[in-house]
């Protein structure tokens, strides 16, 4: 006689009849106090507190100079596009993204390794990490759209299976990020409140999502109560500047009307302790290149 394997237990319900609004169950800082690591103490503590961390300048100029390049590369390469991980706008057919660069080009596997970047995911999440999902994000000028409102962990939890809030982001610009062409905004502090959306995730909703999210959303009355509850911090940034952020944080962009593009990469790192099991509330799995399934640590 055989026994069915035992279910890692839920503790962020999602994509019910209801929104449910749960308390964080998790450490925001993973490390034990006093762990060395690149963060200062008091950057660490407001990481803590806000749920991110602006770095002014990560990257040099040379270094930033040739991520650019590589974006090109990748965007004008007819067989990348062709590509199920480049995802194109609805409207003007632009690629919008491409997801796990650091697979498909050295130079983006170089960023995930240095240690500017991986150290500083180490130290926020306390263990050796792997890349759950990379990618670069364009928002060319006059009409790219945006990313509505979210939270990543809603997504990563529901349809890849991450049991816990032991992963963080890091955003890394490539051109210039002004308070007009669509940069990211945080609601600082909601990283400690999990809202668990209404509505059953469709087969395969990641085709639809990565163009125009739908499942996962939440309402625009708890959206305003975030609100009027943690404000909205918006980033800016020279080319190289980076903003590290919770997994958990409710956070978006808009549409990008200017002329001026905005660039970024995009890198996920998740806790080797935290390894994604089967998703908690869709039907199957999201692919691999979305939802890393590649557990090894980064070196």
């Amino acid at each position: 006689m055989t026994t069915a394997p035992e279910r890692t237990a839920d503790l962020y319900p999602t994509r019910g009849a209801t929104e449910v609004a749960t308390p964080r169950m998790d450490p925001v800082v993973w490390s034990e106090p006093g762990t060395s690591g690149p963060i200062e103490a008091s950057d660490l503590a407001g990481f803590e507190r806000d749920g991110f961390l602006a770095v002014d300048q990560l990257l040099t100029p040379d270094e930033v100079a040739e991520c650019g390049r590589e974006l090109g590369r990748l965007t004008s390469d007819p067989e990348i596009r062709a590509d199920e991980r480049s995802i194109v706008e609805p409207k003007s057919d632009e690629i919008r993204s491409v997801f796990e660069v650091h697979k498909i080009s050295e130079v983006f596997a170089k960023l995930v390794r240095d240690p500017r970047v991986l150290d500083r995911a180490r130290q926020i999440l306390g263990s050796d990490v792997y890349v759950h999902q990379s990618r670069i994000n364009l928002k060319p000028g006059f009409g790219a759209s945006g990313f509505y409102w979210h939270s990543d962990f809603e997504t990563w939890h529901a349809e890849d299976g991450l049991p816990n809030m032991r992963t963080v982001s890091v955003s890394i610009a490539l051109t210039e990020n002004y308070d007009t062409n669509g940069g990211l905004m945080i609601m600082p502090g909601s990283h400690k409140t999990f809202l668990g959306c209404a509505g059953e995730t469709p087969r395969d909703n990641y085709k639809k999502s990565l163009q125009m999210q739908d499942a996962g959303t939440p309402s625009d009355e708890a959206l305003t109560k975030f609100a009027e509850a943690h404000g909205i911090k918006l980033f800016t940034g020279k080319p190289g500047s980076a903003t590290w952020f919770d997994c958990n944080c409710m956070h978006g962009s808009g549409d990008n009307i200017t002329p001026y593009s905005r660039s970024n990469v995009f890198i996920v790192f998740n806790s080797v302790e935290n390894t994604a099991v089967e998703p908690f509330a869709a039907p199957v799995r999201r692919p691999e290149f979305i939802g890393a399934r590649d557990f090894t640590p980064v070196k």
